[in-house]
C-alpha cells in the first residue's frame, strides 16, 4: 500500500505538471451535455415527461458526460512514455510489489477523476439540474464515477503494457464511445428498440450509467446502485488479475 500510494503521488505531480492534459477531460463531455441537451430537450419537456421527474434533460444527459470524462485513460499514456523511456524497466528491477506498480497510477487516476467530476457537477448546475439524492448521494456520485475511471485506465494500462505503443493506446480508448451509445444514454431502456435494449442489457456501463442517473433523478434506489457497484467491482478484480499477471510476464 504504501508503495502504491509514494508512486500515486508521482503520478499525481505528473499530471499537475501538465494541466492542459486534463482540458479534453472536462471540454468534450461538457461540450457533448451542450449539444445532446439543446438538440433534444425540446423533444422532452420537463413538465410532461415522465422519466426526468420534474428536472430539465440535461439532468438525464449528466451521467452519459460524468462517465465520458472519466473514460481518457491518459494514465496509461504516461505508462506508455515510460515503458519507452525505461523508468518501468527500472521499477521492475526494484522490490516494489507488482500491484504497486499498477495500483500507483490507479491511485492518481480517483483522485483526478473525481475532481473531474466534481467539477462537471458543479458546471451542469445551471443547466437545471439538482442531485435528488443530495448531498451523501452527491458523494456517492463521485465514489462511483471515480471508481469507473480507476476500471477503465486500468484495462488502458493493460494495452499500453501489451502493445508498448502510444499510437495503439489511445486509438484504444476510442472503445468507450461504442459501449456509451449502447446504453440509455438519451431514453431510459424501456423505451429503446428491442435490439437496441439487448444491446444495453448486455453492456456493463448501462448499470453503472442507470446507478449514477438514479442518484440525479431519484434519489437512492439501492438495487441500481448495488448493480452498479457489482459491475464495478467485477471488472475491477479482472483487471487487476490480467495486469499483474501482465506485468509478472514482461519481458
Amino acid at each position: 500500500m504504501k508503495d502504491s500510494l509514494i508512486l500515486g503521488g508521482r503520478a499525481a505531480r505528473e499530471a499537475l505538471r501538465t494541466p492542459d492534459s486534463l482540458f479534453p477531460s472536462v471540454f468534450i463531455p461538457l461540450f457533448f451535455l451542450v449539444v445532446n441537451v439543446g438538440q433534444t430537450a425540446r423533444i422532452f419537456p420537463t413538465d410532461s415527461t415522465d422519466f426526468l421527474r420534474g428536472q430539465s434533460y440535461a439532468a438525464f444527459q449528466l451521467p452519459s458526460s460524468l462517465l465520458l470524462s472519466a473514460s481518457f485513460g491518459a494514465a496509461a499514456l504516461y505508462l506508455v512514455e515510460e515503458i519507452e523511456g525505461g523508468y518501468f524497466d527500472k521499477l521492475r528491477a526494484t522490490p516494489i510489489p507488482r500491484m504497486a506498480i499498477i495500483g500507483g497510477r490507479l491511485w492518481a487516476e480517483l483522485i483526478k477523476t473525481a475532481v473531474l467530476a466534481a467539477v462537471m457537477v458543479a458546471v451542469s448546475l445551471p443547466f437545471g439540474i439538482r442531485i435528488e439524492s443530495g448531498v451523501l448521494g452527491f458523494l456517492l456520485l463521485i465514489v462511483m464515477v471515480a471508481m469507473w475511471g480507476v476500471v477503465f485506465a486500468g484495462f488502458m494500462q493493460l494495452i499500453a503494457i501489451k502493445t508498448r505503443s502510444a499510437a495503439a493506446t489511445q486509438g484504444a480508448s476510442l472503445v468507450f464511445f461504442p459501449l456509451l451509445f449502447l446504453t440509455p444514454n438519451f431514453v431510459p431502456r424501456n423505451l429503446l428498440t428491442r435490439p437496441m435494449e439487448i444491446a444495453a442489457t448486455l453492456n456493463p456501463v448501462t448499470y453503472i450509467m442507470e446507478a449514477v442517473r438514479t442518484l440525479v433523478l431519484d434519489g437512492f434506489e439501492w438495487t441500481a446502485l448495488g448493480r452498479g457497484f457489482l459491475v464495478i467491482a467485477v471488472t475491477g478484480a479482472i483487471m487487476l488479475a490480467l495486469s499483474v499477471r501482465l506485468v509478472n510476464n514482461y519481458d
